[in-house]
């Protein structure tokens, strides 16, 4: 198969939702057609023994909810697939963000009978923002729940984004009976039972007497009602609406019963995009030219407890990567080549000699030679952007519990930081380490993988800090004066850059009026 081709039948997406809404169960699904897998695994079950495959660290099995963004590649009808599963709870929302940069369409779930949730309008911004074309999945309809016009309404109005329908519930609850797939004009029947499709019946028109033999009078006559109001009431589906981000496109069905899953896969891989380009700071880069780029959107410390590997993850952006050649790491302007880089299906992992625009690969990352946002290139010097790393608004000193392990918690905390998991200060005017996060739950996962996977005790001691924002200035004198005044509110970050930590928000305040030559930044990408 040439290049071009290879290109042309990748497709790269993550699955996005607020927690709870069937994420991580759709992903399995998904699985499960695509024969990557042979059980579905469940995220939260007392009969199913087999946790879900993309929550495979021992947290997410524990609480029932993905910490870490997990990837997953494999073929499907000819496509090759790449789903990356994103945690939910908006503590992990920064690990979610740069999953974003990294795909090229994205699949939302929504629970029917929650609607839209906080978290996935927060979601949906980043989309909006990116250009990223969005399909909704709306999951859970063998539960009762809202109305499926009253959720196409809120998806338009809470997301912002106009939808249409491709596929259309047949009741819900317990009388769901399953969807009419408008799309492809085929009767899929629910059989809760046996959880999977029962019947797959290709029906061109709704009004043929014979509905009624499959779905009962009553039924038959709600759908065509239906029907008849979705192609007045929706314009007809383009495929471009959607490719430009104007216009989601819609399906019903259950992750748990494995339904309605197969339709959206097909329909997935029709018409969601291939590799697109990306932007860097100096120019745009295509998927087909020559030379490989690609940067690194996260890292993930010990995959491999036994051998406490860091692993990058690399997006390929361009050209073809391939095994033991030379590439440049941009940020240090020196060449490395990898003797073992790495496919994944979540926790496994496989050596891989090649790979192409779209793919995700894995590079060994012991000496900590990799930071988000990195390049590598085949020579190139290129810069991509938007991968942001926030400020934190909750923050706690970290002490060490067991003296003894002094080694193992520098070394846990480094490797955790590296992922972008928390942020790490050191205060210049004490010297003690500062963690910072988005969420409280980011603390209870630090202690816990400290102490499972490092061997490290930890313990946190309060402080009480508004924000931390980098600061930098091209008056030196001022800089100088603005450190020594506020030096017990100083600190750096891991990259030894400035930060200055306010504890109150009215303190921030007049630092910005009475410098104003100081640039305070709430986000480090600057």
């Amino acid at each position: 198969m040439g290049f071009i081709e290879e290109i042309k039948r990748r497709r790269t997406f993550a699955v996005v939702s607020h927690p709870d809404a069937g994420k991580t169960t759709l992903t399995e699904k998904l699985l499960l057609f695509g024969g990557a897998i042979h059980i579905a695994g469940a995220v939260k079950s007392n009969k199913i023994k087999k946790t879900a495959t993309s929550d495979w660290m021992e947290i997410e099995k524990q609480r029932g909810i993905s910490v870490a963004t997990s990837v997953m590649a494999f073929d499907y009808n000819g496509y090759k697939i790449n789903i990356l599963d994103t945690p939910g709870h908006q503590d992990f929302q920064e690990d979610t963000f740069r999953t974003l940069t990294a795909v090229d369409s994205v699949i939302i779930v929504i629970d029917c009978a929650k609607g839209v949730e906080a978290q996935t309008r927060k979601l949906m911004e980043v989309c909006r923002m990116r250009k990223t074309p969005v399909i909704v999945f709306i999951n859970k309809m063998d539960r009762n729940g809202n109305n499926a016009f009253d959720l196409c309404d809120e998806v338009e109005k809470e997301l912002q984004i106009k939808v249409r329908p491709l596929s259309w519930p047949i009741n819900q609850g317990e009388k769901f009976k399953g969807v009419y797939n408008i799309y492809k004009k085929q009767l899929n029947l629910f059989t809760p039972s046996k959880q999977t499709i029962s019947e797959c019946v290709e029906f061109d028109d709704v009004n043929n007497p014979e509905l009624e033999n499959y779905i009962g009078e009553e039924d038959a006559e709600q759908l065509r009602t239906d029907i008849e109001l979705i192609e007045g009431v929706y314009p007809e589906f383009d495929v471009n609406t959607y490719l430009s981000g104007d216009v989601a496109p819609v399906f019903f069905g259950s992750a748990l019963n494995n339904f309605g899953i197969k339709e959206l896969l097909d329909c997935f891989c029709e018409i969601a995009p291939c590799p697109q380009p990306t932007q860097t700071v100096e120019r745009e880069i295509k998927p087909e030219e020559n030379g490989f780029s690609g940067f690194v959107f996260k890292i993930h410390a010990n995959m491999d407890p036994n051998h406490r590997s860091c692993i990058a993850f690399v997006k390929v952006c361009s050209g073809k990567f391939e095994r033991n050649v030379n590439y440049k790491h941009v940020r240090q302007g020196k060449m490395m080549k990898f003797s073992s880089p790495t496919a994944f299906m979540a926790q496994k992992k496989e050596t891989v000699d090649e790979a192409y625009p779209g793919d995700i690969v894995g590079l060994p990352d012991s000496n900590s030679t990799f930071k988000i946002g990195d390049t590598l290139s085949s020579g190139e010097d290129i810069h991509f952007k938007g991968i942001p790393s926030f400020s934190p608004e909750m923050f706690k000193y970290i002490e060490n519990a067991d003296p003894m392990k002094a080694k193992q918690l520098t070394k846990g905390i480094e490797q955790l930081m590296d992922e972008g998991v928390a942020q790490l200060f050191t205060n210049q005017f004490n010297g003690r380490r500062i963690v910072g996060t988005v969420g409280q739950l980011q603390f209870e996962v630090i202690q816990y993988r400290l102490e499972h996977e490092y061997n490290a005790q930890c313990r946190w001691e309060p402080i009480s800090l508004y924000k931390a924002c980098w600061i930098e200035s091209d008056d030196k004198a001022q800089l100088a004066d603005f450190k020594k005044r506020k030096f017990q509110y100083m600190a750096t970050d891991k990259d030894g850059r400035d930060v200055f930590l306010a504890d109150s928000g009215y303190i921030l305040q007049m630092a910005q009026s009475d410098f104003p030559h100081i640039k305070f930044h709430f986000s480090s990408e600057f």
